[in-house]
């Protein structure tokens, strides 16, 4: 009798699980997943994916509105809840289909069904009541949404994994949170139709970002016809007569909504796999604690993607997941760089962002030179929408490497995502000037800033 029924054990068949399963199957271990919910994770099914459809059926608003400058005659556009959540929902199942045809064809063995960690190398499933022995355990549970702190009437919300199945579209809805999650789903609602109000206990959103996207962002939001309510937080929720919520705030006036989106946080996916039992170290939020290599300090039990709670973003999971797989079955070991990764908020306008802001480039004691770009967008000139577009460059003084690149405004995901490789490649101020724009863009501004707006030198 073999003493592991199998090579890898994966708990949790997200983007990080399903990565490391069929690359680890592939270099020819035995592998078998479980995953107690819908094949895909966060991203597939209840995260970007969804969400980023929903923001493009939000954009259209502003196209309709847009058109008429440009000599199209449109009717008034009617926009309707069910086709669009449908449609979604759709996507998601086909997308959740070919994760599972990845994993059949690499030859992982699928366990639907919760499993937990009873032991450095032994897996029990729930379900089936069957113990498995692996000689390696991934754990690639990820994260769900927290409602810190409990509040009285806290049930009454709903968190994002519930926004893309509402029965119908709420005429009003309170957003609690200043995250890129609060902020997506502010600005998909407000741009079809609903009356969105956005709480935030912060003075301003999106907390980790460099200074000048965020209040170019906050203020974005509001002439987006969005009520932000900063510096303010919920004591209670009540559920009123006729099915609506009120929300009483610290200060100011109560809210009332038929619908309040809680997004203050995530948290990982640990309690009750059985992981401190085995011995693993957890920190403070309940993540597992990993080394560069992703390896806990139990050495047969490894964790990648959110429940490490390192950089929460799906390609990263899937790196990390890609990395183990090779390191331990693959005999090619190398680990992921955390230090530099693109980011994007698709609100609108989009925010994308690589690299150090100035506040963080200022903390390292460097000197440096500012470059920025402000400006209207061509389509706007002839739409007559008043909208921006903000460029920044931050930049060594003394070794003109550009340290950080963020915009604020169309497709700004999209040029960060093709800029980030010059970033990461070490690329410098003189190598961005010796570039040649390409006109009409609005990308063409990162290679013409010439004067910097300061310098620390």
């Amino acid at each position: 009798m073999a003493e592991f029924d199998v090579d890898l054990f994966v708990i949790g068949a997200g983007s990080g699980g399903t990565r490391a399963a069929r690359i680890a199957a592939g270099h020819g271990a035995r592998v078998m997943i479980a995953e107690e919910d819908r094949i895909g994770g966060t991203c597939v099914i209840r995260g970007c994916v969804p969400k980023k459809l929903f923001v493009y059926a939000s954009r259209f608003a502003d196209d309709f509105e847009d058109a008429a400058g440009f000599g199209w005659t449109i009717g008034k556009p009617q926009f309707d809840w069910p086709t669009l959540r449908d449609a979604v929902a759709k996507e998601v199942t086909r997308l959740s289909g070919l994760y599972r045809k990845g994993l059949d064809g690499a030859g992982v063995e699928i366990r639907e069904e919760r499993a937990v960690v009873a032991g450095p190398h032994e897996i029990k499933l729930q379900k089936s009541g069957e113990t498995i022995r692996a000689r390696h355990i991934l754990v690639a549970t990820g994260g769900h949404p927290a409602f810190e702190p409990p509040i009285p009437g806290g049930e009454l919300g709903i968190s994002s994994n519930e926004i893309f199945h509402l029965p119908s579209l709420p005429k009003r809805m309170l957003v609690v949170g200043g995250g890129y999650i609060a902020l997506e789903f502010a600005g998909v609602f407000a741009r079809l139709g609903v009356a969105v109000t956005l709480l935030h206990r912060g003075d301003n959103v999106l907390r980790g970002f460099d200074e000048d996207l965020r209040s170019r962002l906050r203020d974005a939001l509001g002439h987006a016809g969005i009520t932000l309510r900063l510096g303010c937080t919920v004591n209670r929720i009540e559920l009123l007569p006729d099915g609506s919520r009120r929300a009483h705030c610290a200060h100011g006036a109560p809210i009332d909504a038929d619908v309040v989106l809680v997004a203050t946080g995530r948290r990982p996916n640990t309690a009750g796999l059985g992981l401190e039992a085995a011995g693993v170290k957890l920190g403070p939020t309940g993540h597992v604690l990993v080394d560069a290599a992703s390896l806990s300090n139990v050495p047969s039990i490894a964790a990648v993607g959110d429940v490490t709670d390192r950089v929460n973003l799906t390609p990263v999971a899937i790196r990390e997941g890609h990395a183990f797989a090779d390191s331990t079955f693959g005999s090619k070991p190398w680990t992921v760089d955390h230090a530099l990764v693109a980011s994007a908020v698709f609100t609108t306008p989009e925010l994308g962002s690589v690299g150090l802001t100035e506040q963080q480039a200022l903390a390292t004691g460097r000197q440096l030179r500012i470059f920025e770009a402000g400006f209207r967008p061509m389509k706007a000139t002839i739409s007559g929408r008043d909208e921006r577009i903000y460029m920044k460059l931050i930049v060594d003084a003394e070794t003109d490497r550009v340290l950080g690149v963020h915009i604020l405004g169309h497709d700004a995901g999209e040029i960060v995502q093709s800029v980030a490789i010059a970033v990461t490649m070490g690329a410098t101020k003189a190598d961005f000037d010796r570039t040649i724009a390409l006109h009409p863009s609005a990308a063409e501004e990162l290679v013409t800033m010439r004067t910097p707006r300061k310098s620390t030198l």
